[in-house]
């Protein structure tokens, strides 16, 4: 059973003087996982644009305006034709992310489960981001052969209401339950350098270290500021928060994959190396994360080269899926749940909705 976590405790490792922090990590690294070994992954936007949530740190939502590249969902054919081209790269794990606020039973979500099936066939991990699920679409999900599902919590429950108005934290938590209870590996972490606290750092890892089971991976993202959005101005997150946070999370979930996720291109390699040394043992690839940049894959192998780090193989932490036929039941057949939302507004995000409007009239 995992220990029970309070926010004090949490605090006190964060705060720790850095040297002794990444020391600390570090050990705990090595006694659950090969120090020089990190997963590489690969983000792929099957859905872009359109989003009707208000997330602040979001290009995504459509009540912004951010210039990017809306697409529809994108076929069966030109998943695989990126996910062959992603294991080609030295990717093991390809992460499937649609810009919907939850799951519906209809067409697309059948064609996602044969996305999932056809990747899973390529014997890769298929991780998907699609917003809040129920306890059917999950099972479906796992039985079309999908490994994770990411649903981050983004920050503590406190800070949550500064950020997101309409999605409910509690419905974070419940779609992260309901991946545990279909069997699927959980993938939940946060963004630091929305103007959060320490505390709320603190609070978010608690509640994650809390879960039971404890999420199998955690991804670790810095704020990349987006024009338009409401968190455009926010200040870029130091090297020095980022390596704390790993470190933290390191030794407060000893077991889970920290991923190394969104800021990597503010970061230098040194950044990146140290973040290594805390316990990262995860990046993703590709030229894009969704919407941002991301560092180019030979800049990676350049990196790992020189630190002797190499890429760890898919399946290691956890058998390969099977398929079973009963994915196949069509969702267009079934209800849809409806989601709540939050009964309050934040002015930051009103601000850069009535923005976006004021730039179409």
């Amino acid at each position: 059973m995992n220990k029970v976590w309070t926010k004090e405790e949490v605090l006190a490792i964060y705060n720790r003087p850095l040297m002794q922090l990444v020391f600390d990590a570090a050990q705990q690294h090595r006694v659950n996982h090969n120090p020089l070994e990190v997963q590489v992954s690969t983000l792929l936007s099957i859905k872009t644009g359109g989003c009707p949530e208000d997330c602040g740190y979001c290009p995504q939502a459509a009540r912004y305006h951010t210039d990017i590249e809306k697409n529809d969902l994108m076929t069966v054919p030109q998943v695989k034709a990126q996910a062959l081209r992603a294991k080609s790269n030295g990717s093991s794990r390809l992460c499937m992310g649609a810009a919907w606020r939850n799951i519906q039973n209809n067409e697309e979500f059948d064609q996602v489960l044969e996305m999932v099936k056809t990747v899973n066939e390529l014997e890769m991990e298929v991780c998907c981001t699609l917003g809040m699920m129920t306890e059917d679409q999950a099972r479906r999900l796992a039985d079309a052969g999908l490994y994770a599902y990411n649903h981050n919590l983004d920050t503590s429950e406190d800070h949550y209401k500064e950020i997101i108005s309409t999605r409910d934290f509690d419905d974070r938590k419940k779609t992260i339950a309901n991946a545990s209870k279909a069997g699927i590996s959980v993938c939940s972490g946060g963004i630091i350098g929305m103007g959060e606290s320490a505390n709320d750092r603190c609070s978010m890892l608690v509640t994650l270290a809390n879960l039971s089971p404890q999420p199998k991976s955690v991804p670790i993202n810095a704020l990349v500021p987006v024009e338009g959005t409401p968190l455009a101005d926010q200040q870029l997150v130091s090297i020095w928060d980022m390596v704390r946070m790993v470190a933290t999370t390191r030794i407060v979930m000893p077991e889970a994959v920290v991923r190394l996720s969104a800021g990597r291109t503010q970061m230098s390699d040194e950044g990146q190396a140290l973040c290594f040394m805390a316990g990262a043992s995860s990046i993703f690839a590709g030229d894009k994360l969704l919407t941002t940049p991301n560092p180019d894959i030979n800049n990676d192998m350049k990196l790992f080269d020189i630190l002797g780090i190499s890429t760890k193989a898919p399946f290691v932490d956890g058998e390969q899926p099977t398929t079973k036929e009963s994915y196949k039941e069509c969702a267009s057949t079934r209800g849809n749940v409806k989601w709540d939302r939050p009964g309050h507004t934040i002015e930051r995000n009103e601000m850069a909705k009535q923005k976006a409007k004021d730039l179409k009239a």
